[in-house]
This record gives C-alpha cells, sequence and structure tokens, in this order.
C-alpha cells in the first residue's frame, strides 16, 4: 500500500511494503528519524519515520508506539526516570540491519547525513 503525499515523495503504509521496497530498489541508504511530540495528551508521542531515496521517488515510512513496542517493526521502547517511553537509536540500526540484510546499506539519523 503506497500513499503519494506529493510529488516524489511516497508514504508507504506497512512495515512488509517498506521492507519489499528496500530488497526490491536497493537504495544505498537509510534514514531514521525518531519523534518525540508533546503536542497532544491523547495520544502517544514516540514514533519512528524511516526514509529512503530512489530515482522515483522518497519512499517514507511512519511507524508508532503502542504499548512498550513500535505497532508494526515491534521495536521495543526504553522508559526514562520519569516513565516517559523513548526510541534507542541502537535498537533502531540494530533491527534494520538484521530485518533489511545488507551489510553495505548505511543507515543513518536524519541530522548525520
Amino acid at each position: 500500500m503506497l500513499k503519494i503525499l506529493s510529488e516524489g515523495v511516497i508514504r508507504v503504509k506497512s512495515w512488509e511494503e517498506f521492507k519489499r521496497l528496500v530488497n526490491e530498489q536497493k537504495p544505498s541508504s537509510v534514514v531514521y528519524v525518531i519523534e518525540q511530540s508533546g503536542l497532544s495528551p491523547n495520544r502517544e508521542l514516540t514514533s519512528l519515520r524511516l526514509m529512503f531515496p530512489s530515482s522515483k521517488a522518497y519512499y517514507v515510512f511512519l511507524d508508532f508506539a503502542k504499548g512498550e513496542t513500535l505497532r508494526e517493526t515491534r521495536i521495543p521502547l526504553s522508559k526514562d526516570k520519569q516513565g516517559n517511553y523513548f526510541i534507542e537509536e541502537e535498537n533502531v540500526k540494530n533491527f534494520l540491519k538484521k530485518q533489511l540484510g545488507n551489510e553495505n546499506l548505511t543507515i543513518c539519523a536524519y541530522w548525520t547525513i
């Protein structure tokens, strides 16, 4: 399932589809953004955004917390001293390396590019 957000940006709606696209498109890198939002008291505050560029478009996948894991990827959340959930960067990197199975794939945070 894909949704075109704007010209050149496509939202991927499932982890399995994102993984399939990475294997099909063979990007040299996957970028992640760990997002913490304090704006909504009624929604989970932690989310993960995964992106990769291809010759056709930028593909974007969003995963949101549900309980103590992320909903689609099942990456575990950690809890700080105040009881707030957050995502450990090493958990994201290790998960992506294992799931995407490409030793040459660069995995980095958005701000380190």
